[in-house]
């Protein structure tokens, strides 16, 4: 077919569909869609409550938990025993299809009456207190992560151990406050490294050890703020820097190290050892387009997370661990094929469409909670000829009556769920992470929001205090309440918080300053160093000689000469931006 252009249903803004995009859909048998990619990315982030927890009981045995699913949430929740125990069938829900009630409207009853697991949490040994996370073992608070060990307070961690306020860190040890790394051990408040050891402030280095400061280098050693040291000038003049960490002038280091790293260009897009792809923090990728953080993945579009063997999916968030043919879903992985608008389904399971959080399991449409089983709609048992017959049927009636929300929107088959089901309120949600709103914004698109609650917390120690600890910290600290330098101000600010023994003997051993902020407040900080999950198209800043903005001046002549750089591109780099930003040819001659 021929490339289309076409209006998006939620913001009314054009895009286009590729001839390879109508490929794609008549492979898995399904319609072009009517929201643009980024709606359709913020709509499936909407059902996706990665950090938010609360305290309440199991709905089974009456327990205390810790669940993504605030108390007062109209669905019932079963703690881990509970929910993986034989003591409930969850095929005892199943109810017969309506034909005069919309699918949608049926799949959002059925998500109230079967129960819900409590966190997402699978084949963890002593790692209670983590979400969205796989074979970990000895993990506190560890987030859209797997195969990780004592690792605390971090987010999308892959194969680490040792690691306390890390986010997208990969097959790395003994890390602190570092983003995008992979394969780096001992780096400390660092971003978009790889093969680095014993670093401290490092921004784009590969392969660099025993360097503080530095940017864009490749194969370095003894480097501060990019310049040569002899060991004993780098040991000296480290310490010194230390020292000042722990004397409680770590901001004033981290602004030092922002001013430096603006003297520098930038790649238009972390992409690494990859092929034919676009988008951003990329490595060992092939024909990605438009992907978002993912690495070892090779035809996938429209991504946000696709990771370890993702292969031939299309609009997905967080898909990976050989899943192939997975189209408008979100965490979803580990041997799964053929499967189309889903949420959290793990685990070897093979064409489904509407469901969620099922496991092993195959031939499913609008089911929930189902393990081992196939053939089955709306949790109800058929036989195969049975099961063909009425999907056929309801795929029919879901064009013939289709679903329309609050704000006109129409869901046909081919749509994912429409944000009014979702289990989570807006702001409890990944999506406003990326997409952020005002509570009026949200309401007025048809999403839900969950006001703040006041927390009666009276802090043991102040945050301004700390400085005082970081050369001698007693064991009696993990018994004290910190308060949060955000003091409640931001969105998700927790007040105060505490700091857990291993945490503590981590900053010990590690020689660095207790941190002043909560847990939450630590990640956002993070996140927010993070490009967002949009491109520009823009022009290379390489002006001849020097940085368009005269800042930065060329080490060597670039082949466009004196005349300014031609090349333009697709960034996450929006225009408004401080950074300078070279295409790759223009980039890779100044740092290799």
């Amino acid at each position: 077919m021929n490339q289309e252009t076409k209006i998006c249903q939620n913001c009314k803004q054009n895009f286009v569909i590729e001839p390879e995009d109508f490929e794609f859909y008549a492979k898995i048998k399904v319609p072009a869609p009517t929201f643009c990619p980024e709606c359709r990315m913020q709509r499936r982030l909407s059902f996706r409550n990665e950090k938010i927890l609360y305290r309440r009981k199991c709905d089974s045995c009456q327990k205390d938990i810790v669940s993504i699913y605030h108390k007062d949430s109209p669905y019932t929740v079963y703690c881990q025993k509970c929910w993986w125990s034989d003591d409930w069938d969850s095929l005892a829900y199943g109810r017969k299809y309506d034909f005069g009630k919309p699918f949608f409207s049926q799949f959002q009853d059925i998500l109230k009456s079967v129960p819900r697991l409590c966190l997402i949490n699978v084949n963890s040994v002593n790692s209670e207190y983590t979400h969205l996370a796989a074979d970990s073992k000895d993990c506190y608070f560890l987030f859209e992560s797997s195969n990780n060990e004592r690792s605390d307070y971090s987010y999308w961690m892959q194969q680490s151990k040792d690691c306390v306020d890390c986010s997208f860190v990969n097959n790395s040890e003994l890390c602190y406050e570092t983003i995008i790394a992979w394969n780096c051990y001992k780096l400390f408040y660092s971003k978009e490294c790889r093969d680095c050891a014993d670093g401290t402030f490092l921004l784009d280095c590969i392969g660099c050890t025993d360097c503080y400061g530095c940017v864009g280098l490749r194969n370095k050693k003894y480097h501060i703020f990019n310049q040569p040291q002899s060991k004993e000038d780098y040991l000296k003049i480290v310490g010194e820097k230390k020292k000042e960490m722990l004397d409680g002038n770590i901001d004033k280091l981290k602004d030092e190290f922002i001013k430096f790293a603006l003297k520098y260009p930038n790649k238009y897009a972390y992409i690494q050892k990859s092929v034919d792809s676009s988008g951003d923090y990329l490595l060992n990728t092939k024909k990605c387009t438009f992907c978002f953080h993912g690495y070892d993945a090779e035809d996938c579009k429209y991504g946000y997370h696709v990771w370890r063997n993702s292969k031939d999916n299309m609009d997905v968030c967080t898909v990976g661990r050989d899943a192939e043919l997975v189209y408008e879903t979100i965490n979803t992985g580990m041997g799964i094929y053929n499967v189309k608008f889903g949420i959290q389904n793990w685990n070897g399971n093979r064409d489904l469409q509407y469901s969620e959080a099922c496991s092993g399991s195959q031939n499913l449409f609008g089911c929930t909670a189902l393990r081992t089983k196939e053939y089955c709609i709306l949790n109800k048992q058929y036989t195969k000829e049975e099961y063909e017959d009425l999907v056929s049927k309801i795929m029919k009636h879901m064009n013939d009556n289709p679903y329309t929300d609050k704000n006109g929107h129409v869901y046909k088959y081919g749509e994912f769920f429409p944000p009014e089901i979702s289990f989570f309120a807006y702001n409890e949600t990944s999506a406003n992470d990326h997409f952020p709103l005002i509570k009026e914004s949200a309401e007025t698109k048809g999403y839900y929001w969950k006001e703040k609650e006041k927390r009666s917390i009276s802090p043991t120690l102040k945050h301004d205090e700390l400085s005082k600890y970081n050369s001698d910290i007693p064991d009696s600290l993990t018994g004290e309440i910190i308060s949060c330098k955000n003091e409640g101000r931001e969105t998700y600010c927790t007040e105060a918080f505490k700091v857990i023994a291993r945490e503590l003997e981590f900053y010990r051993k590690m020689n660095l300053p207790l941190p002043e902020f909560c847990p939450n407040c630590r990640h956002y900080q993070r996140l927010k160093q993070r490009n967002p999950l949009k491109l520009w198209h823009r022009k290379c800043q390489c002006n001849g000689n020097e940085s368009e903005n005269g800042i930065y001046t060329n080490t060597i002549a670039h082949q466009h000469g004196t005349e300014p750089c031609p090349n333009e591109f697709e960034t996450t780099y929006s225009p408004d931006r401080k950074e300078i930003v070279y295409c790759e040819r223009c980039y890779q001659q100044e740092v290799v």
